[in-house]
């Protein structure tokens, strides 16, 4: 499917790994907003702002809304495997990815391998360098915690891993290239066209003979 600021972002045609991705984002712009404002109302603003398609009802949005209404009980599910470390010292990004996956080791049945090479391959996208190793230390811990390292999937995942890496970062470079389209509208600002360069060394081949001709001619 396109991407680009010119077609709707249809949500019915993203990748299971895309619906992961959306609902990083959506768990993120809440904890922007630091929790003022209504899932509902984030969700409008991408429609709305972005010529997006995420319907308010969709899974994307019902698990981005439990991860929010769990966020205080996951926060305290991970800090006792930080090892003197508070999570307030964590990254955002860092922190959301933690949140996300430790909800699904809760309330899925998806095989633990899964679930942690899906978070780090977020944290690879969103978080700080060499964060994704500290996200594999910390949800190896917890499944461990939680007996599902060995455990085999019982029921199917609502995210898969079967479609291409790719496919995260583009949901992720979609809304930041539609911010910077809306952010730039609002300045007035035009997008520059690069000229080619075949183009700019042939008019400096031009611009030099004129100047031969012109030194010769005097």
């Amino acid at each position: 499917m396109s991407l680009s600021g010119k077609d709707n972002f249809a949500y019915e045609r993203l990748s299971r790994r895309e619906i992961r991705s959306l609902v990083f984002h959506l768990i993120y712009a809440m904890e922007a907003f630091d929790y003022s404002v209504s899932l509902q109302s984030i969700v409008d603003n991408y429609n709305k702002g972005m010529n997006f398609d995420i319907p308010f009802d969709c899974e994307a949005v019902t698990f981005a809304q439990s991860i929010i209404d769990e966020r205080d009980a996951l926060d305290t599910s991970i800090e006792p495997l930080l090892d003197n470390w508070r999570i307030e010292r964590i990254g955002v990004c860092t922190k959301l990815v933690l949140r996300l996956s430790v909800w699904e080791i809760k309330h899925t049945q998806t095989p633990a391998s899964i679930i942690i090479n899906e978070a780090i391959e977020l944290a690879k996208c969103f978080s700080e360098k060499d964060a994704y190793r500290f996200v594999n230390g910390i949800l190896d811990e917890f499944c461990k915690a939680t007996g599902r390292e060995q455990e085999l999937a019982a029921n199917e995942s609502p995210f898969d891993t079967t479609t291409n890496e790719s496919s995260t970062p583009a949901v992720a470079k979609a809304m930041a290239r539609r911010q910077d389209e809306q952010r730039d509208k609002k300045k007035g600002k035009s997008v520059k066209k690069e000229k080619p360069k075949k183009e700019i060394g042939k008019k400096k081949t031009e611009k030099k003979k004129v100047e031969k001709v012109k030194k010769e001619a005097s």
